[in-house]
């Protein structure tokens, strides 16, 4: 399992970032004429949640390397032995998994609405279809997931710190996109909140 491990996570993200975000976005950008990633780079509060989502990506990224060329460090730096499982495995790699299938669906289900940040210069479609229909945020949900299932995987205190991080940061701009699709899409928005849950509606 140790050797799985070792070479599944840096293939798993290299993937992940791969695909939802560069393959994703180049078929985006080529159909609309823009890059998708509008993230503000200004001095605003927002722009400030951008970068820090972007250092968090790009130090998790740095830590499945390690995994993969350091692998003897990895392994024994700030282990949570008591979850060091493979049950406990198995549970997380199979949640990475199903959350890197969701994401890449709910990216294709966006279309040209995807987006990197919030696009203030154009008024992109609600899309409230396939998975969208039980999830305000399958995105970002799957997200999450796929965090929880590094963790589970290989139960470190620095993939806990991702989570939480990553969680925390997630959270902050679903609010902030949820303001701008108020003031965007109005009524038609809110009945769509009132009928389908931010992270998931079971029903």
């Amino acid at each position: 399992m140790t050797d799985f491990i070792q070479y599944f996570i840096p293939i798993y993200f290299i993937l992940f970032f791969g695909v939802s975000f560069l393959g994703i976005s180049l078929k985006v950008a080529g159909r609309i004429g823009k890059n998708p990633n509008v993230l503000p780079k200004d001095d605003s509060a927002y722009a400030l949640i951008g970068r820090y989502f972007q250092i968090t990506l790009l130090g998790l990224f740095i830590y499945t390397l390690t995994l993969l060329f350091f692998p003897s460090q990895a392994f024994s730096a700030f282990m949570i032995t008591s979850m060091n499982l493979d049950g406990l495995k198995y549970i997380g790699i199979i949640l990475m998994i199903g959350a890197f299938l969701w994401v890449t669906v709910a990216q294709l289900q966006m279309k040209d609405s995807w987006r990197i940040g919030i696009d203030e210069e154009v008024k992109t479609e609600l899309i409230t279809r396939g998975l969208f229909r039980f999830s305000r945020n399958p995105i970002f949900l799957g997200m999450t997931v796929s965090l929880a299932g590094f963790f589970l995987a290989f139960p470190t205190m620095i993939t806990l710190l991702f989570l939480f991080m990553g969680s925390v940061l997630i959270q902050i701009q679903i609010r902030l996109e949820e303001d701008y699709l108020d003031k965007q899409h109005g009524e038609i928005y809110f009945a769509y909140k009132k009928r389908v849950g931010r992270m998931l509606s079971l029903y």
